[in-house]
């Protein structure tokens, strides 16, 4: 029997402040990875909502998505599983708001870094995804699309019957 394909549906989060970028430092099967807030969208959520729940949950920063920086694709092996597994990442860019210390962090998370450009690049062999280099260089390029571009019926707001 066929398996159908069913990509990962992930959101993430390109912040800047001050020149530096926002990371997180966290625990995978591959050891230490360095990586943009991101996660995978839960049910029930907008990719706008998702955005800001992640980065809230993995670095303890309130976060207002503004546009999306595009839609990306990558492909991987599940190294506990060999598993072939497809991302489908939506990048958003936004507002930094405030930042709660008293906020405990994703488990998983170990800290959460402020990265110069150069230092994000230098640091490419230890990113959990090459989509997080991607995003922010694309960031840096100036790509915004209005968060219009995303339509979510009310569908997905609504409780399934």
């Amino acid at each position: 029997m066929h398996t159908p394909w069913k990509p990962s549906v992930t959101v993430a989060a390109v912040i800047e402040k001050d020149g530096r970028f926002l990371l997180v430092e966290e625990q995978t099967n591959g050891g230490l990875k360095l990586n943009t807030p991101a996660g995978h969208l839960d049910p029930g959520e907008t990719p706008e909502q998702g955005c800001a729940r992640e980065v809230l949950e993995e670095s303890a920063y309130q976060f207002r998505p503004t546009a999306l920086l595009g839609v990306y694709l990558a492909r991987s092996l599940k190294k506990s599983t060999g598993e072939d597994q497809t991302y489908l990442r939506m990048a958003f860019c936004g507002e930094l708001g405030a930042h709660d210390p008293a906020q405990p962090l994703d488990e998983g998370i170990v800290r959460t870094l402020w990265m110069t450009i150069d230092e994000v690049r230098a640091s490419a062999a230890r990113h959990r995804s090459p989509l997080v280099l991607k995003c922010i260089e694309d960031y840096l390029a100036g790509v915004r699309h209005p968060l219009s571009v995303i339509h979510t019926d009310r569908s997905i707001l609504a409780k399934p019957a």
